[in-house]
Order: C-alpha cells, then structure tokens, then sequence
C-alpha cells in the first residue's frame, strides 16, 4: 500500500474530531491495513457490525435496500455507529475498486476505551454534536 494509517488524516472523522495528538497516535495503532479487492461487501445491511472502515485509496458503493445512496472515496469512513451501539448495519457497502483500508474492529475500539478514558468523554461530544446537526437538518 503506497499510503499507510499516517497518511490519513483521523481528525478530519467526526468519531476523532477532538482528540489530541497523542490520542490520535493510540487511535492510528488500533488500525490494520487492509487490502479489499473490487467486488468485496465489506458490511452488509441488517447484519450486526463489528467493524470500523477508514478508505485510504480506492471507491465503494453504499446501498440500502439495494439502491445506490452513496459513492465513498479516499478520506471517507463508515460503520462507526456499528462500534458505538452494536446494532445492525442500515446499509450495504461494497468495493466497486480494489480498495485499501483501515479498519478497527470492537475489541480494538473497546480496548482503546479502556486505555485512554478521556477518548470516551469526547466520543460522546462528537456524537451529541453529530445528533444536534441531524435534529437541526430533520427539525429545522
């Protein structure tokens, strides 16, 4: 993989938006590169989720209910919500070409949480700011 987990810049997610440097250096160790080749599904609608996906290089397809909602590139991320309340995936993501990746699974987020409490306090900031902006969106 021509880039690696430094590369990627972990503030720019929402997740670790708030985190300092030495956080986001314990974050980027619970990472593993992953090379997916083009036609993978990497999470798939209704299933319980147990992964956290950060794309490096690469495009994947976001379905639900087998309808294209979104196209994910370098930079993007998804199945944090799935770390965080371990409910079924509210869609299907699936590599349309060869992908790089870095993922954290739930042991390595639970561990994370364990050896840096103060990662806890600003997840939950993160996500009562990302909760707000929905309401705003959905309430106007």
């Amino acid at each position: 993989m021509a880039t690696g987990p430094k590369a990627t810049d972990l503030k720019s997610i929402w997740l670790f938006s708030s985190c300092t440097g030495a956080e986001l250096r314990k974050i980027r160790a619970s990472l593993d590169a992953l090379s997916v080749p083009a036609g993978k599904v990497l999470v798939e609608e209704g299933r319980i989720g147990q992964e956290f996906f950060i794309i490096v290089d690469g495009k994947a397809t976001v379905t639900r209910n087998g309808r294209k909602v979104a196209t994910l590139s370098a930079g993007d991320h998804f199945g944090e919500l799935a770390l965080l309340d371990r409910r079924p995936r509210s869609a299907s993501v699936t590599s349309t070409t060869d992908l790089d990746v870095l993922v954290m699974s739930q042991r390595q987020f639970n561990g994370l949480l364990e050896s840096v409490p103060t990662i806890a306090r600003k997840l939950l900031s993160a996500l009562a700011t990302r909760l707000r902006e929905a309401d705003a969106k959905a309430f106007g």
